[in-house]
């Protein structure tokens, strides 16, 4: 399972034992408010119980329409904005192969859209699917948030046009609100097989419902693991209170506690280029349930060693206000070794022998120790091997840990109004009906 490492030297000469105890109280308090659905936002904390209380039928649904999509498609465009995609995409390439095709499977190739407002990609999506068979799987609660709805509004016209509203849709699958909104009622008016976002679980706290688990189970991988997974790590932070055997609550504490102490930024770091888009996912967790009443952590996303060539030297160096979590893969799931070379030019042959994943873990603990002695302390968090299984806990554990982070910080982890600011403008400059006087004050602004 999962462990949290907060070693002698790398974290605790920054945060004390007793200073880590002196919350003990106060996180057995938020996980009481957590389980018994009494704190702040507890209309939606239904992802709480999501792993052990998700029905057969359901995934059996899933699976057999994931094969339909599968036998059907060349391609599947999912189609959805922040946690209705980044959950889904995150685990998707963290289980993939690095290079499409060489995995020996048939599975069609997942594409993203709805996720920006960039003409030139959706154009090029569009021209790269007049050639390919394909199906949508399109995300959203109301069917209405401008990004995804103007992207599913080309691609229905587009897949429409290419193989007729009929056999459209058959290929278009729509997950969306249970009764309402304006995705469901296109969805039941033209016949879209249709999935639903549960009411009392929030958008970036759903890869564990029908939004990542049909994506990620039309991808080939297997959502019966996955969501073992996270009821293993779903059990274990309930059964265990005691801080030092809930790594959940541990790393809410401590990264609290260095918050208090002016490390405002925290930077998640990997060592494995496959875990780029789960950093992704974990950024729009913490950035939009902590980030409100002027308060809350910056989480940031590093990949070593390439970002050791970038963003290393500010890390070493820089401002003193921030600290990393490395997120480390235990086991890599394929083996190779360095070979000798008879001339040694590039004086290698002192590795000869030994495993690329020897090198990089030396570098890990290099980096880890030189992090460290500049002032930033680093805790670490292990997934012993890169699966399905790993991947649920790894995503129940950064859930629970983050509501518990933010009720430690006095905020709803569970809303996100600052994210209508950025809306009502943009409304308001394209002369949405009733933002018409706003966006004349606006534009002269611009």
């Amino acid at each position: 399972m999962i462990s949290l490492s907060v070693k002698h030297g790398h974290v605790l000469p920054f945060v004390s034992e007793d200073e880590i105890r002196i919350f003990e109280r106060e996180i057995k308090l938020h996980r009481d408010h957590i389980y018994h659905k009494s704190g702040k936002g507890s209309e939606f904390l239904g992802w709480v119980d999501l792993p052990e209380n998700t029905e057969a039928d359901l995934l059996e649904n899933i699976e057999s329409d994931a094969r339909r999509i599968r036998k059907q498609s060349d391609a599947v465009v999912v189609v959805g904005i922040g946690g209705s995609y980044l959950g889904s995409r995150a685990v998707i390439e963290a289980l993939s192969c690095s290079f499409p095709g060489e995995n020996g499977t048939a599975h069609p190739k997942i594409i993203f859209a709805g996720h920006h407002l960039d003409e030139d990609y959706l154009h090029e999506l569009l021209q790269w699917l007049d050639n390919r068979t394909y199906s949508i799987i399109v995300i959203s609660k109301s069917g209405t948030t401008t990004e995804p709805a103007l992207a599913f509004r080309l691609l229905r016209r587009h897949l429409e046009k290419k193989a007729g509203k009929k056999e459209a849709a058959r290929r278009i699958f729509a997950i969306t609100d249970a009764s309402k909104g304006a995705l469901k009622k296109l969805a039941d008016s033209q016949g879209y097989a249709t999935y639903t976002i549960p009411d009392d679980v929030g958008g970036r706290y759903s890869v564990l419902t029908p939004v990542g688990l049909l994506p990620i189970a039309v991808a080939g991988f297997d959502i019966r693991e996955l969501m073992e997974g996270a009821r293993r790590m779903a059990v274990h932070l309930r059964n265990n209170e005691a801080l030092a055997d809930n790594p959940a609550a541990l790393y809410a504490v401590i990264r609290n506690v260095l918050l208090n102490k002016g490390m405002s930024t925290e930077i998640m770091a990997s060592y494995n280029p496959a875990m780029q888009y789960m950093i992704e996912w974990w950024k729009q967790l913490f950035g939009e349930s902590e980030g409100k009443e002027g308060k809350g952590i910056f989480p940031a996303g590093v990949v070593f060693t390439t970002d050791l060539h970038s963003m290393g030297q500010y890390i070493q160096e820089g401002q003193r206000h921030l600290f990393e979590t490395v997120l480390t893969i235990g086991k890599s799931k394929h083996t190779l070794e360095i070979p000798e070379d008879p001339d040694d030019d590039d004086g290698l042959n002192y590795l000869a022998g030994k495993r690329i994943s020897y090198v990089n873990r030396m570098a890990s603990g290099g980096t880890m120790l030189a992090h460290v002695d500049g002032g930033v302390p680093n805790i670490e968090l292990i997934l012993p091997e890169l699966n399905a299984a790993g991947l649920g806990e790894l995503i129940y554990f950064y859930e629970m840990a983050c509501a518990l982070s933010g009720y430690m910080l006095g905020v709803n982890p569970f809303d996100q109004p600052g994210v209508e600011a950025y809306k009502r403008n943009m409304f308001a400059l394209l002369e949405k009906p009733g933002f018409e006087e706003a966006g004349k004050a606006l534009k002269k602004r611009l």
